[in-house]
Order: structure tokens, then sequence, then C-alpha cells
């Protein structure tokens, strides 16, 4: 089975590529930055209401907006950690016996991302949050793929996901984190929308899954979204599915 996407738009953030064209200067051998505590400026949203926002959710929010989807897209948001450093902080908070911050707790649920983006945009059309450990992504992206079965209409898949509070540290390990990245997909050759780029995913068979071991590719996040900046064709494994990224002939100077 395979899955088959356009990728009509994209959009990504992180600490050391903050816009579309840094996201070109990637490189494998570029050190990570030390200093992680950045975050987007987000100037499309009001002051106030950014302010109140985690980092986690203006990431997701800047890459969706980065895709300039249409004003009514369904949309899928993907978070394995979700706001578990807010809620870490409830958690303390609790075990101190001080007030819970009202505010913390309104956004402390794992879709606060994808509500807030509803309330931002003024977008009502159906939203879907996932968060499947190291399946994250791919299991968003499968969600996507089902929705755009039963309505061909492009679908914004946003994934994103900030390091764990120290204290979770020994459970996971996470180098590429912070990151969020946007993809506005649309059923494999749509007819509608010219499309930047073709994304398929496979099941990584265990024949594929041993090769993996003894070296065949491993996909980063970061490779790939450069493969789209770049308008470049790529392929590798991110967890269980083998990711392949085509580069359409007339994408060229409109990424």
């Amino acid at each position: 089975m395979q899955l088959v996407f356009d990728i009509l738009s994209w959009g990504a953030w992180s600490v050391d590529f903050q816009d579309k064209e840094s996201w070109t200067h990637w490189d494998k051998s570029t050190a990570p930055s030390l200093d992680k505590k950045d975050s987007p400026a987000l100037a499309h949203v009001p002051a106030m209401q950014r302010r109140r926002f985690s980092r986690l959710t203006k990431m997701m929010l800047y890459a969706a907006h980065d895709c300039q989807p249409a004003q009514d897209c369904r949309s899928v948001f993907s978070s394995r950690h979700g706001e578990l450093t807010r809620t870490l902080g409830l958690l303390e908070d609790i075990v101190a016996k001080e007030a819970l911050s009202p505010l913390a707790f309104s956004q402390s649920v794992h879709n606060t991302a994808s509500g807030i983006y509803g309330i931002v945009t003024g977008n009502t059309a159906p939203s879907t949050s996932i968060a499947a450990g190291e399946e994250t992504l791919s299991q968003a992206v499968i969600e996507t793929y089902a929705q755009l079965a039963e309505n061909p209409a492009p679908v914004l898949l946003v994934f994103g996901d900030d390091p764990v509070p120290a204290v979770y540290n020994q459970y996971t390990q996470e180098n590429e984190l912070p990151l969020a990245m946007g993809l506005y997909l649309a059923p494999a050759n749509n007819g509608q929308q010219p499309a930047i780029a073709q994304l398929t995913l496979s099941p990584s068979n265990e024949q594929a899954m041993a090769d993996n071991v003894s070296g065949q590719k491993t996909l980063s996040f970061a490779e790939f979204i450069n493969g789209i900046a770049c308008q470049k064709s790529l392929s590798g494994h991110i967890s269980q599915w083998h990711w392949q990224l085509t580069a359409t002939s007339d994408s060229v100077g409109r990424l």
C-alpha cells in the first residue's frame, strides 16, 4: 500500500532555520544552536493573544500560516508531547498546593494548537489532533490521507514538538527539537492546484527495516524540509515508513 499526495505549499520553523529561505541552507554538518529559547514572532497575530501562547503553539501556528491554506480548509495537528511543559507546571503547582492558572489549565490540552488555530484564523472547519508516540507524524499523514479519500479538498497537516522537560529526558531522545512543519496536501495528481512536489509513503517491510538497521538511509525531519525548500527529490525512512519526495518539473520558483 502506498499513500501518495501532492504538496501544494509548506512551512517550517526551528531555532536555526526560521524562514523558508534559511531552510535552503541546511546541511548535515551544521551544528545545532545551543540556545533553544527563541520562538516565532507571529507578527500576524495580535500581541495580546500571542503573548499567552506556549512556544509549541507559536511554532505550529507559524508553520500553518506559512502554508497559506484556504480559509475554510480542514486541518490535522500532530504532536508527540503536546503541551507537556504546561502540564508539568500544573502538576508542580498541585504538589506545592498553589492555585492553578486558568490560562495554563485551558491551554494544557493536547489540541491547544488546533483550537487556537481555529480562533486566530476564524476557520470553523473540522480539525483533528494526533498523538502516537514515535509514529505521530506518520499517523497524521494516514489521517490526512483518509480525509482526502473522503473529500478531495486540500487538508492542512501541521506537526510540531518542543523538547521535553528535563525530568523526562531519560525516556526519549529527539535531537531535532524544537521544530514545526506544515504541509498543505491534496490527492496525488489533483488537477486543480499546481503541486510543488509529490510525497509518497510506503510501509517498511521486515527486509527494509533490516536494511535500515544495517545502514540504509534514515531521513531526518530537517533533511526532508530542506528537500522541499531546495526543490530536490530524496527518500529515506522516518520511523516505520519509507518517505519519498519527488520534485515536480514545474515547481521551480514557486516554493
